[in-house]
């Protein structure tokens, strides 16, 4: 799998094991802070290419593949519980091994439940916050087309068997333009059979709509602790045409991080840094250099 759309995102996979499995991740660039990229569903380390072609000349670039994702292993879930608290204490490992401090982490989808969780039990490393449409608390809302997907075996029969809800989101998750055909190959390359589609199933079915799940009570927690990182400088990307984190969770940032630096793109979708690429690099770019000046 390390070969996965190699000529798209022609950068070595390194790999870390997790509990018997091989988690893959990138890691390009020597600066003294790290960029932590964290990536939701149904995308993976791909969707990061820009980041790391625009930051890694100053700044190391970690971007991660989840288990069951891009370029890392994708075992049965009865090998792997695919839980929001199993994908945060992966995250947490890897951050130790390669002993990554001064980060900045930079999050989209789920990625920003993942790595906000996993920041929190490492927040003396944590330096700053950059979220791209994302959340960090117990859903409010399912949309109808995501909830189509939970239904029991005809959900499952649709996800893993037709690819269908990677194959929306490259015409869904964008709004201003459409997906190049390149870059929608390259973000459905890891997903190409029924076993290899186990974390995009789970990711959907891991959405908590009562206290019962597993992964509300994480989410709980996490949105609790939300004004505890009030004061890291943070920076909220969102693509305001986003069907799934509509801009009310941006409100939600927004109320519970009164300080943070906000950029709201009026015609992009969910998949933002694709959809309008410019914008959204420059707003990193300079919310990096802003912080670094004001240090």
């Amino acid at each position: 799998m390390t070969s996965v759309a190699h000529e798209l995102l022609p950068y070595t996979s390194r790999e870390h094991s997790v509990g018997g499995h091989k988690l893959c991740y990138l890691d390009e660039g020597t600066g003294p802070e790290v960029l932590l990229c964290v990536h939701g569903n149904p995308t993976w380390s791909f969707y990061w290419r820009r980041i790391i072609e625009s930051f890694s000349s100053d700044y190391r670039v970690i971007a991660v593949d989840h288990i069951g994702c891009g370029r890392s292993d994708k075992p049965s879930q009865a090998d792997f519980p695919y839980t929001l608290a199993a994908h945060r204490d992966n995250l947490v490992s890897l951050i130790d091994s390669l002993d990554l401090d001064r980060i900045t982490l930079v999050a989209h989808d789920w990625g920003g439940a993942i790595g906000l969780t996993s920041m929190l039990e490492r927040s003396e490393k944590l330096q700053r916050i950059v979220l791209l449409n994302t959340g960090a608390f117990p859903p409010p809302y399912i949309p109808q087309r995501i909830a189509a997907c939970r239904l029991p075996v005809v959900g499952t029969l649709a996800v893993r068997g037709f690819n269908a809800f990677a194959r929306a989101a490259i015409r869904m998750a964008m709004s201003r333009t459409k997906m190049r055909r390149e870059v929608a190959q390259g973000l459905l390359a890891p997903y190409d059979n029924w076993k290899h589609r186990v974390a995009i199933d789970a990711f959907v079915r891991d959405i908590p709509m009562s206290p019962k799940h597993p992964t509300y009570q994480t989410l709980a927690d996490l949105e609790a602790n939300l004004p505890t990182l009030e004061n890291i400088p943070s920076l909220l990307i969102w693509g305001m045409q986003d069907w799934c984190f509509r801009p009310e969770c941006l409100r939600r940032f927004q109320a519970a991080w009164p300080n943070a630096c906000s950029v709201e793109i009026a015609d992009a979708g969910h998949y933002v840094i694709e959809d309008a690429p410019d914008e959204t690099l420059q707003a990193i770019s300079e919310f990096l250099n802003t912080d670094q000046a004001d240090q």
